[in-house]
């Protein structure tokens, strides 16, 4: 994320570790050796900052434009970074498509919108089993990289402490490279041809390509005109986002803000926790209610007044605008029939948070050929669920959450371009969740853009 301070004198170096943090059950916890982590956990309390106070700030108020319907916010990224796909070309990539993404959405519907990468430190799943059984062996399920290797071995599955080290080296590479691509020229909004460079072309990069030439136009009139800033063009805000899941990693990356005292996960921009840690009782909803960052809350479809209501009033007790996030994974085939009822049963509080759209998590299914997958179809066809729920209740649509890459791989099925079932064992590249593919996301762009721009739902 640019325009914004890099001097870390506003947060103090005591680690989060030295906080004294309850006893609370934490559910999908990792099972590291107490001794190898008590030595992590010493050596990442020092480490600095990956992200700062200030910067946190401006995400909040951005997201306080969203939740009062003035911007819309693009979350995009990894289902699940992995160590090895760390690389330059990688992030690149992935930034190019959330870039493309985001001038779509901007051009097309005349929006602001704030992005927020899903990376530099998604490094862990939450996961339905903690075994897994392949030909009468069972070993530790896969729960990311930050905790255990993918390879079917007992060495890899071990819980291995030290992968705390390497997901917050492998973060802090990541951003340093976004902040180098964002604030470098590498965002200049002339460079928008430059973005589709690279990618196998499709129905999608002609729509962009076209775009782009009208953005070219626009851009050249506005420096004529000598309205432009033309550094203003060159840069773009950027942040980042990862769902708070192993506390042996966040908690160590809390820092103390000197100027006000207050707490803030320097892990990350936005956290948020998963449909399957919000107890309210628990450690992770006890963990976001003690950091200033703006953080989220997935919501599925058994989610009702009652149980919204007691998050806001343990994260969000006083409403602060753009402090809290819901974000809904209903399915396609639910989301009409329980959202609008549950905006509506939260009538006033429900225009005190922003409310985002995760297309992905509740359309997976398993294909004949044994892989998990998504229907591009119903992705969309969930998003125009959300839209429709939020202008049946008189709320605020704010954004979409996806999982997506820059790779043009063959996970999700259907779209324009379409991957067919039969499609999917030839780029099937994720170790957790399917994603959507370059082509897909920015399909997926233009139909969210033509529903800001309509009010199609």
């Amino acid at each position: 994320m640019v325009r914004v301070s890099t001097d870390t004198t506003g947060l103090t170096a005591a680690p989060g570790a030295a906080i004294d943090w309850p006893d609370l059950p934490a559910k999908q916890q990792p099972s590291y050796d107490p001794a190898e982590l008590a030595h992590v956990l010493s050596v990442l309390g020092t480490y600095p900052p990956l992200v700062f106070a200030g910067e946190a700030d401006l995400l909040r108020e951005r997201m306080a434009a969203v939740a009062a319907g003035r911007a819309f916010t693009l979350q995009g990224g990894d289902c699940a970074e992995t160590l090895a796909d760390v690389t330059g070309p990688n992030i690149r990539d992935r930034i190019k498509t959330i870039l493309q993404m985001a001038v779509v959405l901007t051009y097309g519907a005349g929006t602001p919108i704030v992005k927020v990468g899903r990376m530099a430190g998604q490094f862990a799943k939450p996961r339905s089993r903690d075994d897994e059984t392949r030909g009468g062996v069972t070993l530790p399920a896969y729960r990311g990289d930050m905790v255990n290797g993918f390879e079917f071995t007992p060495e890899a599955r071990r819980h291995d402490a030290d992968r705390l080290l390497r997901a917050y080296h492998a973060s802090s590479a990541t951003l340093n490279l976004v902040r180098g691509f964002t604030s470098g020229g590498f965002a200049d909004l002339r460079s928008v041809h430059a973005w589709n460079k690279g990618f196998i072309q499709g129905p999608a990069q002609k729509r962009y390509e076209q775009m782009a030439h009208q953005i070219d136009r626009a851009v050249r009139f506005l420096e004529a005109s000598g309205v432009a800033d033309a550094e203003e063009m060159r840069r773009v805000e950027f942040f980042s986002a990862h769902e708070a899941l192993v506390l042996d990693y966040e908690r160590p990356m809390v820092r103390r803000d000197h100027r006000t005292g207050l707490l803030y996960d320097t892990a990350s921009h936005f956290v948020w926790v998963g449909e399957r840690t919000r107890d309210l009782d628990g450690a992770h909803i006890d963990f976001v209610s003690r950091v200033q960052n703006p953080v989220g809350v997935k919501l599925g479809p058994t989610a009702d007044r009652d149980t919204v209501l007691a998050l806001m009033d343990k994260i969000d007790p006083e409403r602060t605008p753009g402090r809290l996030t819901f974000i809904t994974r209903m399915g396609a085939d639910q989301i009409r029939d329980v959202l609008p009822a549950l905006l509506t049963s939260l009538g006033e509080e429900a225009h005190r948070v922003s409310w985002v759209c995760d297309p992905m998590h509740g359309n997976t299914f398993t294909s004949p050929s044994g892989h998990k997958t998504r229907r591009f179809e119903d992705v969309v066809e969930e998003v125009r669920g959300f839209f429709a729920a939020h202008a049946e209740a008189g709320t605020h649509p704010g954004g979409i959450h996806v999982e997506l890459t820059g790779n043009d791989v063959t996970e999700c099925v259907g779209g324009v371009h379409p991957v067919d079932l039969d499609d999917l064992g030839l780029r099937y590249e994720t170790l957790c969740d399917p994603r959507l593919n370059h082509q897909q996301s920015l399909e997926l762009a233009f139909v969210v853009a033509e529903m800001l721009e309509r009010g199609v739902h």
